[in-house]
């Protein structure tokens, strides 16, 4: 009888043991007290800040460039030549055209040296007719003929200075035309695509390379009912694809009114701090940003909520419980009714629990 009472004990002290060990585990988290955070979600974008075509106003032959892509480039660096072969005679032929035309103003008009003896010969005139030599009608015939020469004189002045004005400006247009065959980086940044390479023939305004700017623009759309919250320097936070397990402090540093017509999400702007090597244009991720605070009663990881519900441990069985949710963020959710500090809620694998469940509880952090 007592190796019998030994014997029933044994087995149930093992059915015991193998009771507590094949319960399964439940990752849990305690409900804390704390700051509770109201935060609404958007799709982020990391765009550059802008792009531009790199065009040359003049069409040409190519015959240098420094164009690579991937290649970063500074402003005012020399980025491709056209040949300027054909400009430049025509800028010595205005040059030397230009200088001629100096010369002869500088030799002097011989319709000046004409009207100077005309001059002289109707002061003559003038005192010859006064002592009666000759007819007054004569002498307005002298006076017309030395006004004509003026005249001559006048429009051959006109006529140099226009040629010479004329010619310095088509210098100065085709030493302009001469700097556009020269293209410079007009900003920092990098190559993206290039268009065409050494001995390529473009016409002008036709693109040689596209360059995107260094400094890069993270953009969030965030949807028509949330966007009324979003205030200017409010705090966020930035988590990237592929960067899951990164989350980046931001700020909200701009507001567009307009809504994107096919979604009706609003675009805001972000100032993200992180490596600028992160900000790959075309990365995408989710963002949060915090719109309100307060203190809480009942805090719980996010994760914990499926619909307005939790699975509490409660004595080692499963309790499903529906909660009331007051603010929400990217880690945590504000429990405003059905859960008390201390209590444990299961955070991992819910699909895996039912209501009574038998369960040993781990605490997460």
């Amino acid at each position: 009888m007592k190796r019998w009472l030994i014997g029933a004990a044994a087995v149930v002290a093992v059915l015991l043991l193998l009771f507590t060990v094949l319960k399964p585990a439940a990752q849990v988290a305690r409900v804390v007290k704390g700051r509770a955070i109201n935060a609404v979600s958007g799709n982020v974008t990391v765009q550059a800040e802008f792009q531009m075509e790199l065009k040359s106003e003049i069409g040409g032959r190519i015959i240098r460039t420094e164009l690579d892509p991937g290649k970063s480039v500074k402003a005012g660096m020399v980025l491709a030549q056209i040949d300027p072969g054909d400009l430049q005679l025509t800028q010595e032929k205005i040059e030397a055209d230009l200088d001629a035309a100096k010369q002869k103003v500088a030799v002097g008009s011989a319709i000046k040296l004409e009207l100077e003896t005309a001059q002289d010969e109707l002061a003559n005139f003038e005192r010859m007719t006064k002592s009666g030599n000759f007819p007054p009608g004569e002498l307005e015939k002298k006076r017309r003929s030395v006004k004509q020469i003026e005249q001559r004189l006048a429009l051959e002045d006109v006529t140099n200075k226009q040629t010479i004005a004329t010619l310095d400006n088509n210098l100065k247009v085709t030493r302009r035309q001469l700097d556009k065959m020269t293209i410079i980086a007009p900003f920092d940044g990098v190559v993206s695509l290039v268009y065409a390479r050494v001995g390529d023939l473009i016409n002008s305004n036709a693109p040689i390379a596209t360059l995107i700017t260094v400094s890069r623009a993270v953009e969030a759309k965030i949807s028509q009912e949330n966007f009324a919250d979003v205030r200017l320097e409010q705090k966020a936070t930035v988590r990237f694809t592929g960067r899951e397990n990164d989350r980046y402090e931001a700020t909200v540093s701009k507001i567009l009114p307009t809504a994107d017509a096919e979604t009706q999400r609003y675009p805001i702007l972000l100032d993200v701090k992180c490596p600028i090597e992160v900000l790959v244009p075309g990365l995408t991720g989710e963002v949060n940003i915090v719109v309100a605070e307060r203190e809480a009663k009942a805090l719980i990881p996010r994760r914990a909520l499926f619909g307005n519900n939790v699975y509490v441990v409660n004595g080692g069985h499963v309790e499903l419980r529906h909660v009331e949710v007051g603010y929400i963020s990217m880690n945590q959710a504000e429990i405003t009714k059905g859960l008390s500090e201390g209590e444990q809620v299961i955070v991992e694998d819910l699909d895996r629990f039912r209501n009574g469940d038998r369960v040993s509880p781990q605490v997460v952090k």
